[in-house]
Order: C-alpha cells, then sequence, then structure tokens
C-alpha cells in the first residue's frame, strides 16, 4: 500500500525448492504469474531464491525496516498471487494487541457499561 504515494514494500523474495513436492505451486506460479506480477509493479524488487529441502515461503522487506513471512507450502499459483499482494498492499507496521475491547479518546470515569448491572 502507498503512504503519502509511496510504495512501502521494497523488496520481495522468493523461496523455493527445485526438487520438493510442497514447492510444486510456487514453481508453477513462477512460470504462469511472476513475469505479469513483476510488469505491473515495476517499483518492487523481486528476487527468487532456491532453498533445497526448505518449505517455500515470501519475504518482504518494507521501508521502516520491517520483514514479513509468509509459508506457501502445497498451495496453488492463485492463492501465492494473492500473498504476494497482500504483502504489496501492507504498510509493514507491526501488529499492535488492544488492551481493551474499546478504544476512545475519553475514557469513562465511572467504568465501562454493561448489561449485567447490580443493584
Amino acid at each position: 500500500m502507498a503512504l503519502r504515494g509511496v510504495w512501502q514494500l521494497q523488496k520481495l523474495i522468493v523461496s523455493y525448492s527445485d526438487w520438493g513436492g510442497s514447492s510444486r505451486g510456487i514453481r508453477a506460479f513462477m512460470e504462469s504469474q511472476l513475469p505479469t506480477f513483476k510488469e505491473k509493479n515495476p517499483q518492487l524488487q523481486v528476487v527468487t531464491e532456491l532453498i533445497r529441502g526448505q518449505h517455500p515461503h515470501l519475504k518482504g522487506f518494507y521501508k521502516n525496516k520491517n520483514e514479513r513471512v509468509i509459508c506457501v507450502k502445497n498451495m496453488s499459483p492463485e492463492d501465492i498471487l494473492l500473498y504476494a499482494t497482500r504483502l504489496r498492499n501492507a504498510l509493514g507496521r507491526k501488529v499492535v494487541k488492544l488492551k481493551t475491547r474499546h478504544v476512545t479518546k475519553h475514557p469513562s470515569m465511572q467504568g465501562t457499561w454493561t448489561t449485567d448491572v447490580k443493584f
């Protein structure tokens, strides 16, 4: 995704095995859909990496020095394209766990309203 007009994903590494059965889908993805994905995203550096004996994965490097890794073992080429597009569209921020179920600028002084109020 672009933040203020600047794409946040800089580099996408496609790791696969030329021998393993779990890499069958990513090998088909590299033959059929990866060239068009590269053409549609000229701002993105796409690198293929041969790693034998390991499951295939996509690794994205973002401008804010974060990285995300997605395992794509035994997936179809269409699913892998979906995950590559999701990596491209993400901002690269870390997921923050919320401390409460609701977020507000002005929290209640008396407490959160619930339906099981005891009088």
